[in-house]
């Protein structure tokens, strides 16, 4: 009866070794596969490549193997418990404990943990084994990945976005991926259910420069705005006719320093690409990589501009918010002096009431940075001054990788209620 359970404890084992090479495969990729190629001249290496080109019929082997090892395994330890224990149910319960705790530590938990750590030997080891195997039984893996389709073409063209979503929800619950990227993936499986509508800087949001301004006037605007690109309008915010480009517009005034004061910024401009804001996504992206272009207009229905979408902005899409080091949380409001203060461009106007004693009638404005925007009639940059209900509004900070405006500063130019504050307590204690 010894070699009974011997014989079992290797079938679990090789049950383990299957799974753990069905991680290993799942990790590695064909980029690596061909690297380690070149690196190593083992003969299971350079079938590897091979191996992992046509997955779904070698993890259908493998599943195979899997299924056989477990169900002999299970097969044999119940014959040594009936053998010892008679016929009784307590050999069969027994049996059923047994193996449960014996396949989920040797074909559950560490075949998983040994997949994921040694990923490119294990691989490159069971590529030599099977695919001599594979060559051995002919059409017999092609039939069983027919059977099982789930399974054996989860890495295959076959697979639906359904069965590939599962997949990834499986990987991250078995821990083979990591939780980031797992959600980066279901990023990705939805770049074809996101349009250009969803992912624009709107039109509100947008910085612009007429076609009659001269070049020296769009280089300021850029510097000042944190723009490197800057779309070119003719009639109004509608004719979009080119785009500036920060860089084109420092090499114009630098070849001809002479025509400098009164060139044209559509001289140093280049063409607009315009998308429609039902475009998906992913073929935008697709489309902007080969033409090489960074940013788009983004135009409505009616043919009027809608906002404009830049490869960053897709990017978010996958990866989330892009930030830098200059991104830094800012109090909500910091006393200047007695009826100064510098406050975020996100703070309820309703606060600033509040904070200043006025009164602001402005529609559809719920933030500083709107109420200045909706004062100056344009998106605001730095330096922009505005003033509303007696209080003057200086756009100072630009924050986050479109720019937006981060602090704004307030001074009260017109008699009214004491500011509230360290210097100015209103009376309600605000």
């Amino acid at each position: 009866m010894a070699w009974l359970v011997a014989a079992a404890v290797v079938l679990a084992l090789l049950a383990g070794l299957c799974v753990a090479t069905e991680v290993a495969f799942i990790r590695i990729s064909r980029a690596g596969a061909r690297e380690l190629t070149q690196a190593r001249e083992g003969r299971g290496t350079g079938r590897l490549p091979a191996v992992l080109a046509d997955a779904p019929v070698y993890l259908s082997v493998l599943l195979l193997v899997q299924i056989c090892s477990e169900t002999a395994a299970t097969v044999l330890v119940t014959a040594v418990l009936l053998h010892w224990l008679g016929s009784g149910w307590q050999a069969f319960l027994i049996a059923v404990a047994v193996m449960t705790a014996m396949l989920y530590l040797v074909a559950g938990i560490a075949p998983r943990m040994l997949g994921r750590r040694r990923e490119t030997r294990l691989a490159a080891a069971a590529a030599g084994v099977l695919y001599p195997v594979v060559r051995i039984l002919g059409p017999l893996p092609r039939v069983l990945l027919a059977v099982t389709p789930g399974r054996g073409s989860r890495d295959g063209a076959r697979a639906s976005e359904e069965e590939l979503r599962g997949l990834v929800d499986l990987l991250a619950q078995r821990r083979v991926i990591e939780p980031g990227e797992s959600a980066m993936m279901q990023s990705v499986f939805e770049l074809g259910e996101t349009i250009a509508r969803e992912v624009m800087v709107p039109r509100t949001d947008m910085v612009f420069v007429e076609r009659a301004k001269t070049v020296r006037q769009a280089l300021s605007l850029a510097l000042r705005s944190g723009f490197s690109r800057i779309p070119v309008v003719g009639a109004n915010e509608d004719d979009v006719i080119g785009i500036a480009y920060l860089k084109d517009l420092v090499e114009h005034i630098e070849k001809n320093p002479d025509a400098d004061p009164v060139a044209k910024v559509e001289s140093a401009m280049r063409p607009a690409t315009f998308v429609p804001e039902s475009k998906p996504v992913d073929a935008l992206l697709r489309e902007m990589q080969a033409r090489q272009i960074h940013l788009a207009i983004v135009i409505d229905e009616y043919g009027g501009t809608a906002g404009l979408v830049t490869i960053e902005d897709i990017l978010e899409e996958i990866v989330g918010e892009i930030t830098d080091e200059y991104d830094q949380e800012q109090p909500t409001v910091d006393w200047l002096a007695p009826g100064r203060a510098r406050v975020t461009a996100r703070l309820p106007v309703t606060d600033l009431e509040e904070l200043f004693g006025v009164s602001i009638e402005a529609e559809d404005v719920e933030t500083v940075g709107g109420l200045l925007a909706y004062a100056l009639g344009r998106v605001p940059i730095a330096g922009s001054v505005a003033t509303v209900a007696g209080l003057t509004l200086t756009a100072e900070s630009l924050e986050g990788r479109r720019n937006r405006i981060g602090t704004v500063t307030v001074e009260r130019t017109a008699p009214g209620a004491a500011a509230s504050g360290p210097d100015g307590q209103s009376p309600n204690g605000h």
